[in-house]
């Protein structure tokens, strides 16, 4: 027979065995290296937005001269200034945005030194929130007070200024739309973290 003679067929070679040392898929690299960067982009992004803010609004200030009064044929001219240290709330605008830029500036700097304890992350977890609560709190008081300066109140019998004053309305609006970007990446931020430190559950097989 030819199995006695050796001349049978010979099994086919089995497939070589996949080295255990092969390289992890590219995607899945790109992808992790794209979620530890977004922390990083949206606190950026923040600094930038409440810089902004704090800068535009404390170099706010516009004049205009009017005529108060009359004295036989010669009028009286005066000087009116608008600036954002008369209003307590812009003043605590400018204050609320520039600590959380320099915040954000600060943990940017030394991120890599610091975040790397446990303990070191969670302080900055806890203090993200409180300078988003900060900024908000900041911008919402800005909000109203520019939403009265825009139309006045008739009950109080308060004014507008805006129709005299357009340019430092505009540029307060600039001011408070870069500041609530920034409220809006913080919180952003805020949840990114509150959703990397959420338990997952044990993927199959492990």
């Amino acid at each position: 027979m030819d199995v006695e003679h050796g001349s049978g067929k010979k099994p086919p070679p089995a497939p070589a065995a996949t080295s255990p040392s092969s390289p992890p898929c590219k995607p899945r690299q790109l992808r992790a290296r794209l979620v530890a960067a977004q922390p990083v982009v949206l606190r950026a992004a923040a600094a930038v937005a409440a810089a902004v803010a704090a800068v535009v609004m404390a170099l706010d200030s516009q004049s205009y001269t009017a005529v108060v009064a009359i004295v036989g044929t010669r009028p009286l001219w005066q000087t009116f200034t608008a600036r954002f240290s008369d209003m307590p709330a812009f003043v605590y605008f400018v204050i609320a945005n520039a600590i959380a830029g320099a915040y954000n500036l600060v943990v940017l700097a030394v991120g890599r030194l610091i975040l790397r304890r446990r303990t070191a992350c969670l302080v900055v977890q806890m203090l993200d929130m409180v300078i988003m609560a900060l900024l908000a709190t900041g911008a919402a008081t800005a909000a109203s007070m520019a939403e009265l300066g825009k139309n006045g109140n008739l009950h109080a019998r308060w004014n507008p200024i805006c129709d005299r004053f357009g340019s430092f309305c505009s540029r307060g609006g600039v001011a408070l739309v870069s500041s609530f970007i920034g409220v809006a990446l913080m919180l952003a931020l805020n949840l990114l973290s509150a959703a990397s430190n959420a338990p997952r559950p044990n993927e199959p097989g492990q």
